[in-house]
């Protein structure tokens, strides 16, 4: 029998699995959301278009202990999973009609004309198990999301390979940070709990009912929305 992973290397495995699955499947829906989507792995958010600006904030941070003090670095944060949308070549975008030229449109960052950075299309966290410790960490990246922003906010999501429903609850339930939290195998999850005749199985319940939980197949669709 195969030796456990560590704990550390069981979570980079998830983290990897779940990238790989997104490029496969994301590569299958281009017919559906057009454009170049990239997933990749422990990319800072200052690298994108709607996070630019921390960059900056943290060059003036660096530079002064005090400003550093105040600010902290929370904000610089790395998702574990990210999908990244390019820019376009103008190319792309008049291919139909002329839409753009150097007189319109110089601000968007989808036209690589423009100088823009790639944009933040969606941040993935991916827990393999779920404590108390993580569903904090996890909320606050969200927020931070949220709040750091300059433009259009990125799909913000979770993915869990957790069996137990009260832990999943803990990431799951409520609104305004994180998008849905996804199972990696939810269908079997509810089957299980059928099966043992779990009270616990209403809980899981009412958070698919209430689009809090979701199966790990609705993931990528749910990302070309």
């Amino acid at each position: 029998m195969a030796a456990k992973p560590a704990g550390q290397s069981s979570g980079t495995m998830f983290e990897t699995v779940c990238q790989q699955f997104l490029s496969e499947t994301l590569a299958q829906l281009d017919h559906i959301r057009p454009g170049v989507l990239t997933v990749a792995r422990g990319r800072a958010i200052s690298l994108f278009d709607q996070y630019h600006h921390l960059e900056e904030l943290q060059a003036l941070a660096d530079a002064s202990r005090e400003l550093k003090t105040l600010l902290g670095t929370d904000y610089l944060i790395k998702p574990d999973v990210v999908v990244i949308r390019a820019a376009e070549p103008d190319s792309n975008i008049n291919r139909n009609a002329l839409l753009v030229d150097d007189t319109v449109a110089l601000h968007t960052p989808l036209r690589a004309a423009n100088g823009a950075k790639a944009t933040l299309h969606a941040s993935i966290s991916c827990k393999l198990t779920i404590r108390s410790d993580r569903v904090q960490n996890t909320r606050s990246e969200a927020l931070n999301l949220i709040r750091n922003r300059k433009g259009r906010l990125p799909h913000i999501a979770a993915v869990t390979a957790e069996p137990t429903p009260s832990r999943i609850a803990a990431i799951a339930l409520g609104t305004g940070d994180i998008d849905c939290v996804y199972h990696f195998a939810l269908p079997e999850l509810v089957e299980v709990l059928k099966e043992q005749e779990r009270e616990t199985l209403e809980l899981v319940e009412t958070m698919i009912e209430g689009q809090r939980l979701r199966d790990i197949a609705d993931l990528p669709l749910d990302l070309v929305i």
